[in-house]
C-alpha cells in the first residue's frame, strides 16, 4: 500500500509508486470552428512523460496549450484523440481514480473570506468524498504553515498564507502529483521566494509537482526537468541543466584603466567589440575555454585590465531560440 505524499499516511486508493505520473501519448485537441472562427489546434500529437516525484516545469507563451493540456487532465476539456494517464490511470478508461490522482491549484484564488482555513478544507474533503475518518486537515495545515491560522477568518490571511490554503485546498483528497498553475503571477518577490520554499518541501515529502510559470527564472531555480510548448507541439524536453546545455555561449567582459580610440588588432580575430571607449565585449563557447587565450591576447596588447566579469545563457535565452525558431518554421 502507499503512503499519501503530503502526509506519509497509508492510503489504499493510491497504488504502489508508478515510474511516470502523468504519460500523454499523441494527445490533440482540436477546437471545432464556430461562426467566423475557424478550428484550432491546441495540442499537436503531443507525448510527454512526467516522472514521479519530479519537479516539472512546463512552459510556453500565451496560447501555447499549456492550460488545454492541464484542463484535459483535470477533466474540464475532452481531448479529441490520444490518450493521458496520472499515476498509471487512463483518464477515459478510469476517470474516477485519474481525477482522484491529481490536484489542481488555479491561478485565480477562489477562497471564502468567511470561512476558515480549517473550515474550507473540511468543506473541500466533502466535496472529494473523503469521509471524515480519513481527512487530514490538521496536517495539511500544518504542512503549509498554517496551523496556527486554522480557526481564522481566510479574509484575514495574508496572500502568501492564502496561495498555501489555495495549495491545501488541492490536496484534500491525497493526490501524489499536484499541478500549480501560474502560482506566482503578479505576487511580488518575497511572497514567491515564500511559495517556492513550500514547493519544494511538499516535492521533498514525495509529491509530483507540475508548474506552470511565466517566470523563467523560477523554472530554472526550482525544476529538475522542463517541457518547453509552443503552438501545441512540445519543441524540448528534458532536464533542466541538459535544456542549458544545449546552449553554450558565454559572455566575457573587460574593463580597462583607460579609454580605446578603436580595437587593437590582436583582438580583432576574438570577434570582440569596444563599447564605451574601455569595455571589451568577448563572445564564446563555454566548452572552448578560451579565456586564458583571450586574456593573453589583451595583455600581449599593452592593455591593462581593473575589472572582469562573465554571464553564461540562462533559461530565457534559450526558451526565445526555442520558440522563435518553432515559431519560424
Amino acid at each position: 500500500m502507499a503512503e499519501d505524499q503530503a502526509t506519509g499516511r497509508p492510503n489504499p486508493a493510491i497504488p504502489d509508486l508508478p515510474e511516470q505520473a502523468v504519460s500523454l501519448r499523441g494527445l490533440t485537441k482540436v477546437y471545432r470552428a464556430s461562426g467566423k472562427t475557424a478550428p484550432k489546434t491546441a495540442l499537436d500529437n503531443v507525448d510527454l512523460d512526467i516522472p514521479q516525484g519530479s519537479l516539472f516545469g512546463l512552459l510556453g507563451p500565451n496560447g501555447a496549450g499549456k492550460s488545454t493540456m492541464i484542463n484535459i487532465l483535470a477533466g474540464l476539456v475532452n481531448k479529441t484523440s490520444g490518450s493521458a494517464k496520472i499515476w498509471g490511470y487512463d483518464i477515459d478508461k478510469t476517470p474516477r481514480q485519474s481525477r482522484a490522482a491529481i490536484g489542481i491549484v488555479p491561478q485565480e484564488l477562489n477562497i471564502d473570506a468567511f470561512f476558515t482555513p480549517q473550515e474550507l478544507l473540511e468543506l473541500q474533503a466533502g466535496l472529494y468524498g473523503v469521509p471524515p475518518a480519513e481527512r487530514i486537515t490538521g496536517e495539511l495545515l500544518k504542512v503549509l504553515g498554517l496551523a496556527d491560522k486554522a480557526k481564522a477568518y481566510s479574509r484575514t490571511l495574508s496572500g502568501g498564507m492564502r496561495r498555501r490554503l489555495m495549495v491545501g485546498k488541492a490536496m484534500v483528497h491525497n493526490p501524489p502529483v499536484l499541478v500549480l498553475d501560474e502560482p506566482t503571477a503578479g505576487v511580488d518577490i518575497e511572497l514567491r521566494q515564500q511559495l517556492w520554499t513550500h514547493v519544494r518541501d511538499l516535492n521533498a515529502r514525495g509529491t509530483t509537482v507540475l508548474l506552470t510559470t511565466h517566470y523563467l527564472e523560477e523554472a530554472e531555480e526550482l525544476c529538475d526537468r522542463i517541457a518547453i510548448i509552443n503552438h501545441g507541439k512540445v519543441i524540448a524536453c528534458d532536464r533542466t541543466e541538459r535544456l542549458l546545455a544545449m546552449l553554450d555561449n558565454k559572455e566575457l567582459v573587460l574593463i580597462l584603466d583607460r579609454d580605446l580610440e578603436a580595437l587593437p588588432a590582436e583582438l580583432e580575430h576574438f570577434g570582440a567589440e569596444l563599447i564605451g571607449g574601455r569595455r571589451l565585449l568577448f563572445h564564446y563557447r563555454a566548452s572552448e575555454s578560451r579565456v586564458p587565450e583571450i586574456l593573453s591576447a589583451v595583455s600581449a596588447a599593452g592593455l591593462t585590465i581593473v575589472d572582469m566579469t562573465t554571464e553564461e545563457t540562462d533559461l530565457e535565452d534559450l526558451f526565445l531560440q526555442l520558440t522563435r525558431g518553432a515559431h519560424d518554421q
